[in-house]
């Protein structure tokens, strides 16, 4: 008879029944008793009242009975902690039992009662199967160990059983190593930074030769732990992946993934000029196409898991296009993963292949999959441009069905081709106008009207096919009200004299009508532009704009190189790290690559350079040469990358009303009216040199004591570049010291922290007079405002231009490299004041063809305003003189380096433009004199 009897009783008085049946002296009546008392608690019943009496049947020699006993006191123990304790002594008795199976039960159950009370008799019987004879006991206490140490970690130390813990991992039997592994893994997660691991070559070594003999799961947990090894050098990491390789065709796919991980991680360390690495990658290719023939469920979690690996080495499944494509009974969760790796494996080579496939996914009937197919076509084209001719005309013929999704779905892509390949393909818009009226999604709308926008020349109706979509303005949603203000203003700069009424009507709704903050900003902006200056206005709103990037949905490098370390885990599954769905501090351990070793290159293929960048070519950062962290000093370093604006143009906002007329260039007449006085903020309308100094005056705030000029701050390194740090910054001088006023802006999803500044050598010997302080971890999105202290007193070497400076910024995820200009007269020094019989004796003394001359030009100002702007610079007037009308003055500079610079300044007033002429006996200063001159008088 099954034990299904116990379940159905309707007795009344059960509980004293069954107190009765587990004292009777009859063992067969104990145990039916005990499997009763386990019924009722298994449906939810409390017997807690029966406690004592069960712990009684604990002292039998009957292993069934043993194991019901034990299963009722780890359910209970937590709720009757007192009477637990009258259990100690069995589990000490039955931990030296000569029966293994009952030691290694008893040594388990310890492991479950979690009463902080019980913890401390349990250290004994635990040390002894910790060094039991038996294999199997020494296994269960191994993981009793990382149970003891989640309840009481203090305990756990204290007792020694962690070094117990690290000597099993020697052990002869591969299942005691395996569990040894899985419980130091499991406490080194709770505590991270503690190295418990400590896995040195030789302990490698020993989890390599257990790895063959243990069950699937503890291979699972020693591929795991190897994946947290960093190896010493390349070689190492070669031996290892030559060990590791065979368990790429286990049965088990949770043990394939743990090895792919491990191989992906240190391939990273790998040459590329090794012949095994080309065979390793060959290697990886077969276990992860098994894996798709998997259940769909499992399927999934492959995919998800070779869609970042592709996104890391593409090569290793570049041939493998085929399984990728789509069966028609595959789940839809499937269809859209593995369309996703289709784009991203396309190339050259197999892109007619990919096409054909996605246009007979495009007449499918799940519209869901329809759209990411139609959507793909686009991406394929972006990717592969030899492709984008086939591309387009595949749209067409698509968007000629005429099915009302597709067609929304093709215009959306197609705004992008134009995007990526502009005035090749817009033979096609006179089709795409022709579907106008049957779009009814924002997105697909928003891309009609920006075609329409961008495109206005072209199109003969493009005023009424925009004023056919203002009509219903206000019921539209606020992505496709912006695209249509935008889309109507770049028709009005294209078209003045015709679309004058249509502009109007537009910055109306936009302004007065709307209750979207976005909307009437940009409403505002346009309307200013175009009534203070429609030049500019042309020049903002139809500028050049950059060509989109290939792929835009890439991971971050960064998240992408941690989720590496995580393949077969479930932030491999979501593509987030740990940390962003694991609560407590178990997920905030962040995981990364090892760094390459020096015989290894870039170990990105052409396919994965930047996006945008032709194979081959590096990025405009300055490229590492040999190891990341090698002496700066000595790298031969290439030209600047960007450097703050010598001048800035301002526009001149002075004697133009900033809401009225203006437009007179554009269309000659001056109807065109301001906008509502009411919506107007009361501080525009205050005079230019109160309100809106603040609004223009980039350096207001800086502070200055001296008063020197301070360009506004420039990005000097972009996020894109620097793995998610973004630095801008700016020089100043302040009463004699040089600041680089730095602005660190964190881009990326990892803190960042242990920052480090370094300087090549250059012209003047700027170096850094303290470290970089960055007091706390740069947390994602924040940015830190930092002003580093500069001496001259670094070591010189002549930089192509004079004022370049290369600087290397180093934080716990990279080395980045940049170059910028600092201006050369944060270098004036304050005693530049020369004698005046001194000045007429150098001026003589220094040779006439060290003479230069150069215009200043828009430049109006008086001879006294000019010597104070300059002086507040440290450029000291010595003498003024007038000479047939024109105001002569005699100026001195003097440069850190003892370089003095002598000047005349032609001013005739009245004539915004002045002569300067300058004398040095270094005559390469001498540009880059006159350009600080030209920047401090312009601002």
């Amino acid at each position: 008879m099954t034990d299904s009897k116990y379940f159905t009783t309707t007795k009344k008085g059960e509980i004293f029944e069954l107190k009765a049946e587990l004292n009777s002296d009859k063992k067969e009546k104990k145990k039916e008793a005990v499997k009763k008392v386990i019924a009722s608690m298994t449906v939810g019943k409390d017997v807690s009242a029966l406690f004592p009496d069960v712990v009684n049947c604990m002292q039998t020699d009957n292993l069934e009975l043993k194991k019901l006993v034990y299963l009722y006191l780890m359910n209970y123990a937590k709720s009757q902690p007192d009477m637990a304790i009258m259990a100690v002594n069995t589990f000490v008795k039955d931990c030296e039992d000569p029966n293994p199976l009952i030691r290694a039960l008893a040594v388990r159950t310890m492991g479950c009662i979690r009463v902080d009370k019980i913890t401390e008799y349990l250290c004994e019987p635990l040390r002894k199967c910790l060094k039991d004879e038996d294999p199997y006991v020494r296994k269960t206490a191994a993981v009793c160990v990382a149970k003891l140490h989640d309840i009481n970690a203090q305990l756990v130390e204290d007792q020694g059983f962690l070094d117990t813990l690290k000597d099993l991992i020697s052990d002869s039997n591969p299942m005691v190593v395996a569990n040894a592994v899985a419980a130091l893994s499991e406490i080194a997660e709770s505590h991270p930074g503690s190295a418990l691991l400590g896995l040195n070559p030789q302990s490698v070594n020993k989890l390599l030769t257990a790895l063959n003999e243990c069950t699937e799961w503890g291979q699972i947990f020693i591929l795991d732990c190897l994946a947290s090894y960093t190896p010493k050098d390349d070689r190492e990491a070669q031996s290892i992946c030559e060990r590791v390789t065979p368990r790429l065709s286990h049965a088990n796919s949770a043990v394939v993934l743990s090895a792919v991980k491990v191989l992906m991680k240190f391939t990273e360390m790998l040459s590329k000029d090794l012949d095994y690495y080309g065979t390793l990658l060959k290697k990886l290719a077969p276990p992860l196409v098994t894996l798709l023939s998997a259940e769909p469920e499992l399927q999934y979690v492959a995919l998800r898991n070779i869609n970042l690996i592709v996104q890391k080495r593409p090569e290793i499944l570049k041939h493998e296009m085929k399984v990728f494509f789509v069966k028609y009974n595959d789940p839809i969760y499937v269809k859209l993963e593995k369309l996703d790796i289709m784009i991203r494996l396309a190339s050259q080579a197999n892109i007619a292949q990919v096409l054909a496939e996605l246009k007979e996914y495009a007449t499918e009937v799940d519209v869901d999959f329809v759209r990411k197919a139609v959507r793909a076509i686009g991406r394929c084209a972006i990717k592969v441009e030899q492709s984008a001719e086939r591309c387009v005309s595949t749209l067409l013929d698509l968007i000629q069905t005429k099915v009302n999704y597709v067609v929304q779905e093709a215009i959306v892509v197609i705004k992008d081709i134009f995007r990526k390949y502009p005035n090749k393909y817009e033979s096609v818009i006179a089709t795409l106008c022709e579907n106008l009226d049957s779009l009814d999604e924002p997105e697909a709308r928003a891309a009609m009207i920006w075609i329409v926008g961008e495109y206005a020349e072209r199109i003969d109706n493009a005023d009424e096919l925009l004023e056919s979509f203002l009509e219903g303005f206000h019921d539209e949603s606020t992505q496709v009200q912006l695209q249509l203000l935008t889309a109507i203003v770049k028709l009005f700069l294209k078209k003045p004299t015709e679309t004058q009424e249509l502009v109007q009507q537009v910055l109306s709704l936009a302004t007065q009508d709307s209750d979207n903050p976005d909307l009437r900003d940009r409403g505002y902006i346009y309307w200013r532009l175009l009534s203070t200056d429609p030049v500019a206005a042309k020049e903002v709103v139809l500028a050049e704009k950059p060509l989109i990037s290939e792929e835009t949905d890439l991971i971050e490098p960064t998240l992408l190189d941690e989720l590496i370390c995580h393949i077969g885990t479930l932030a491999s599954v979501y593509h987030k790290p740990p940390s962003a769905f694991v609560e407590g501090g178990r997920g905030a351990v962040h995981k990364s690559l090892p760094p390459r070793t020096a015989s290894s290159e870039s170990t990105e293929s052409p396919e994965t350079a930047p996006a945008g960048a032709p194979p081959g070519e590096q990025p405009d950062v300055i490229p590492a040469q040999g190891d990341l962290l090698g002496d700066l000093l000595n790298l031969d370093l290439g030209p600047p990358v960007s450097g703050p604006p010598l001048a800035t143009s301002s526009v001149q906002m002075g004697a133009v009303d900033l809401l009225g007329g203006g437009l007179d260039s554009l269309i000659g007449d001056n109807n065109f009216g301001a906008p509502p006085a009411a919506a107007v903020p009361a501080r525009l309308g205050a005079p230019i040199s109160s309100g809106l100094s603040d609004l223009f005056d980039l350096t207001s705030g800086v502070g200055t004591l001296s008063g020197s000029y301070v360009a506004p701050k420039a990005v000097w390194l972009p996020a894109m570049k620097a793995k998610g740090l973004e630095i801008s910054g700016t020089f100043t001088r302040q009463v004699g010291s040089i600041s680089m006023d730095l602005q660190l802006t964190n881009k990326a999803l990892q803190a960042m922290t242990d920052f480090a500044i370094q300087f090549n050598r250059n012209s003047f010997g700027l170096a850094p007079a303290a470290p970089l302080q960055v007091h706390a971890p740069l947390s994602p999105n924040q940015t830190v405002e930092i002003s580093l202290p500069l001496n001259t007193v670094g070591s010189v070497m002549k930089m192509e231009p004079l004022n370049n400076l290369q600087v290397a910024v180093k934080n716990n995820i990279d080395v980045f490299y940049f170059s910028t200009l600092y201006p050369l007269h944060v270098l004036f020094v304050e005693d530049g004041k020369m004698d005046r019989q001194m000045f007429l004796a150098t001026w003589k003394d220094i040779p006439n063809e060290n003479e230069a001359q150069f215009q200043i030009r828009d430049c109006p100002l008086s001879a006294e305003a000019v010597s104070s702007k300059l002086q507040n610079s440290n450029i000291f007037t010595i003498a003024k003189r007038t000479v047939e009308g024109q105001d002569m003055l005699y100026q001195s500079l003097k440069l850190t380096n003892s370089i003095w610079v002598l000047a005349e300044l032609r001013i005739q007033p009245g004539n915004p433009s002045f002569t300067l002429s300058l004398k040095c006996r270094a005559p390469e200063v001498s540009q880059h004199v006159y350009q600080a001159y030209e920047i401090i008088l312009k601002n």
